[in-house]
């Protein structure tokens, strides 16, 4: 559910909005009856499934490893060589 509460009435009675935040409402906040801001609970951060953390662990070995990108390896040396 939205409340809308004046900007007033959030400075004397922050704690009490921040209670219905808490239970999922949403209070809107006007300054002289224009909506200037919203409070709004969080959303709760989404866990990885199992085969979503086995995923990302695989390609942080593959990373660790390097990517064979072809061509030959060469050292400063050769690189400035003439």
């Amino acid at each position: 559910m939205e409340q809308q509460i004046t900007l007033r009435e959030a400075n004397q009675h922050l704690s009490r909005y921040i209670d219905a935040v808490e239970r999922g409402d949403e209070v809107v906040i006007t300054k002289r009856g224009v909506p200037v801001a919203r409070l709004m609970p969080i959303p709760a951060e989404k866990s990885l499934s199992p085969a979503q953390v086995e995923a990302r662990e695989r390609s942080r070995e593959r990373m660790k490893n390097g990517y064979p990108l072809g061509g030959t390896r060469f050292d400063r040396d050769a690189a400035h060589e003439r």
